[in-house]
């Protein structure tokens, strides 16, 4: 039997939600001014088109609940609060540190960004499948148009992150990473992707 959600909190997480694809459009924006790989700058631009389109699906949840995307929640505040820190330590990098360093920075607050993202839409299929109904419904469409983009995002940009951090260390790297040369989907693709970086390093010897 469905339950109903606590519709107060319901509408923060939505808030939030929304608050996190408009800081995602900046982040996206920023860290494609400090990629120095090119197929990772060509990866981020693509998603930030897709952020876009999150954005607006969003947008359309909020039409379709009666609800005013511009209304101001305490938590809504917090997470532009972050965005724009991220945003601030991306711009801090490229002023301060080499490209590369920057580049790393960059990968690193769009993990932290689509962290916050990946959560925001499980959360939101959480709801719709548990409690159904009008609302429910169109939680589910929204949920199922973005969330094959937003396992990618996450699981692919991780892969960047990683295989960015042990090529600065100077120990072999996969760029691209497994999760993009396999082109994972799911968290249990992209831990087998990553189990699989060994093999691909003695391929390429």
């Amino acid at each position: 039997m469905a339950k109903a959600a606590n519709s107060e909190q319901l509408h923060e997480l939505l808030y939030q939600a929304l608050e996190t694809e408009a800081g995602g459009i900046k982040v996206y924006e920023t860290a494609i001014t400090c990629a120095v790989n090119d197929e990772l700058k060509e990866e981020w631009e693509e998603y930030l088109g897709e952020t876009k389109t999150h954005h607006s699906t969003l947008l359309g949840v909020f039409e379709k609940l009666n609800l005013d995307p511009e209304a101001k929640t305490p938590g809504r505040e917090v997470v532009a609060h972050i965005g724009q820190s991220l945003v601030k330590a991306m711009m801090m990098a490229k002023s301060s540190a080499g490209a590369d360093a920057a580049q790393l920075v960059a990968a690193e607050c769009v993990v932290h960004a689509e962290t916050k993202d990946h959560m925001n839409w499980e959360l939101l299929g959480h709801v719709a499948e548990k409690t159904g109904g009008p609302a429910g419904k169109v939680l589910m469409e929204a949920y199922e148009a973005v969330e094959k983009d937003e396992d990618h995002h996450l699981y692919h940009t991780k892969g960047w992150l990683r295989e960015l951090w042990i090529d600065s260390l100077g120990l072999p790297a996969v760029i691209p990473p497994p999760e993009e040369v396999k082109n994972v989907e799911t968290a249990i693709g992209a831990s087998r992707a990553e189990q699989a970086r060994d093999g691909l390093l003695a391929g390429k010897r």
